[in-house]
C-alpha cells in the first residue's frame, strides 16, 4: 500500500515535555520512513493530556484524516489527579473513535515514574512514539483493504 493520499493529525501534550517531544520524535522518524511526506501530517500541540481528547473530536468531525495519534505522558503523582487523567482520556479518546469510526491511537504514557516513562521513549526497547505509528499505519491499511470507511 501506498500513503500518497494519507492524512495523519497528531496531537501531543506539551505536559511533561521532555518525554512528549521524545514520543513525537519517534512517531514522526517512523511515518516518514514508511513514506509519509510532513505536507501528510497535521500536528497540534495542546496544554495537556485533558485537552487531547476534544482536539481528537475537532480533528475527527473533519472527515480529513486517516488516523489521529494521541501523545501525551502522564506520570503518577501523590495525589489521586493522575486516576482522574488517565481515566478521562482514555475514555475521551476512545468515544472518539467510536463515534466517528477513525482509528484514534493511544500513544499517552501513564506510568508512576519519569524513569518508566522515559523508558517508553528508548528506541533501542519499547519506544511508545515508534508504536503509535506503526498502529496508526496497520490500522489505515486495515480500514483500507476491508473499504471500512
Amino acid at each position: 500500500m501506498t500513503y500518497e493520499s494519507i492524512k495523519i493529525a497528531i496531537i501531543v501534550s506539551q505536559y511533561n515535555r521532555e518525554i512528549t517531544d521524545e514520543l513525537l520524535a519517534g512517531c514522526l522518524k517512523n511515518l516518514m520512513k514508511a513514506g509519509i511526506q510532513a505536507s501528510q501530517i497535521d500536528i497540534v500541540s495542546v496544554p495537556g493530556a485533558v485537552e487531547i481528547p476534544l482536539l481528537a473530536r475537532l480533528k475527527a468531525k473533519t472527515q480529513r484524516y486517516h488516523a489521529i495519534i494521541c501523545l501525551g505522558s502522564v506520570i503518577r503523582g501523590e495525589t489521586d489527579h493522575y486516576d482522574y487523567v488517565c481515566q478521562q482520556v482514555s475514555q475521551g479518546c476512545q468515544q472518539v473513535m467510536l463515534e466517528f469510526e477513525i482509528p484514534v491511537i493511544f500513544g499517552i504514557l501513564t506510568t508512576h515514574s519519569l524513569e518508566q516513562a522515559k523508558a517508553r521513549t528508548d528506541a533501542t526497547r519499547a519506544h511508545k512514539g515508534i508504536e503509535a505509528a506503526e498502529a496508526a499505519l496497520t490500522m489505515i491499511k486495515l480500514f483500507s483493504n476491508h473499504h471500512l470507511k
